[in-house]
């Protein structure tokens, strides 16, 4: 709840003189946010570590869901199809078990929700999860033999020499109000994104302004290669069985309800609505939302209320559902199945990509 309020008014969602009053104060701990960054970026980044293998990193410069798992997702399978030897280092965001630092686990609670994901939609890449991302660079390579590492929510690991430094950035709302933390959702001053190699745009057939996102980039870091992409939605399946595609055309003509616990919800909302899919009601909960029988008492509530048989959610609340949702559920939950698509300079990417992991 107190995490909702902050969010809302570092958004500016909330307006009036006592979120005025409030705002004063956060403008004021993001002075001392943004002092702290610098000092710690500068000594990190002048003493960062080299680790064995080419080190792609993947990250953001905001809060929320800007589509680095999707991207991780596209980068590893690509990178595996060349034969290279991938693995895929995160930390593992608030995963319950902390002792496991190996793939081979048995729920989302060893990995985190997005951890989980990626291991298993990418059963031959090893996903390592931990705090100490240098520590996982090296079993990586004494573990997987890796030649290739992909350095997951990576663009404030400072302490870590990248080969490639990539930063996603959300079309639909690239820079917040441009303020740090507390008082925006910037984790580091727009400055830092001259040390990218490559920005990649997302969901940019979300966006309404792509022009003066560009801008903006272009005048920061002119050097970089700037990609764009859009999460393609490829259809629906029901919970645990993924193979089992269902068209938008057989879910749009029934009464449903979207259930998500992501960074960007109204992205979510919005591809539903690109597929003719308008559900009847919205229940939204935090990033990575610990769901629990509760949770689901509403949705059945919510359902009943409105007369609906179906509960539309994404697939990384899939996962963070399917421990919990009971045997004989009253409703059917269709999961959106998405894929990243790089629609703009995807061949001068691949080609950048190519060319470091051949050297």
């Amino acid at each position: 709840m107190f995490k909702n309020i902050l969010y809302n008014l570092a958004t500016d969602k909330y307006q009036g003189f006592f979120a005025g009053c409030a705002k004063i104060f956060l403008f004021l701990l993001s002075l001392l946010y943004g002092l702290v960054v610098k000092i710690l970026s500068g000594y990190h980044l002048a003493r960062r570590k080299k680790v064995v293998g080419r080190l792609i990193s993947i990250g953001n410069i905001t809060l929320g869901g800007t589509g680095k798992t999707s991207l991780v997702e596209y980068l590893a399978r690509i990178l595996s199809e060349k034969g290279k030897k991938v693995v895929i280092l995160s930390r593992g965001y608030k995963r319950k078990v902390t002792k496991s630092q190996s793939h081979k686990v048995t729920g989302v609670e060893e990995m985190g929700d997005e951890p989980y994901l990626l291991s298993r939609k990418l059963s031959s890449v090893p996903v390592l999860v931990g705090s100490d991302r240098v520590k996982l660079a090296a079993q990586a390579s004494s573990r997987y033999g890796a030649d290739t590492l992909i350095l997951d929510d990576g663009f404030q690991q400072w302490r870590i020499k990248k080969d490639l430094e990539i930063v996603t950035i959300d079309a639909t709302r690239p820079f917040g109000n441009r303020r740090l933390l507390p008082r925006g959702i910037l984790r580091e001053p727009l400055s830092a994104l001259r040390r990218a190699d490559v920005l990649v745009l997302t969901k940019v057939n979300l966006s309404r302004d792509l022009l003066a996102a560009r801008k903006v980039l272009t005048g920061i870091n002119p050097a970089a290669l700037l990609v764009e992409s859009m999460h393609y939605p490829l259809g629906f399946y029901e919970m645990g069985q993924p193979e089992q595609l269902i068209p938008p055309e057989m879910v749009a003509v029934r009464g449903s309800l979207s259930l998500c616990g992501i960074g960007d919800p109204d992205s979510f909302e919005l591809l539903l609505h690109s597929l003719g899919v308008r559900p009847q009601f919205c229940l939204r909960f935090p990033d990575h939302h610990d769901y629990s029988p509760e949770d689901l008492k509403e949705v059945v509530r919510k359902s009943r209320q409105e007369d609906i048989g179906i509960v539309i959610t994404t697939e990384k609340d899939a996962v963070r559902l399917a421990n919990i949702v009971p045997g004989g559920f009253p409703l059917k939950i269709l999961v959106l199945k998405i894929e990243l698509r790089i629609v703009k300079n995807e061949q001068e990417f691949l080609d950048r990509l190519f060319k470091l992991c051949a050297d």
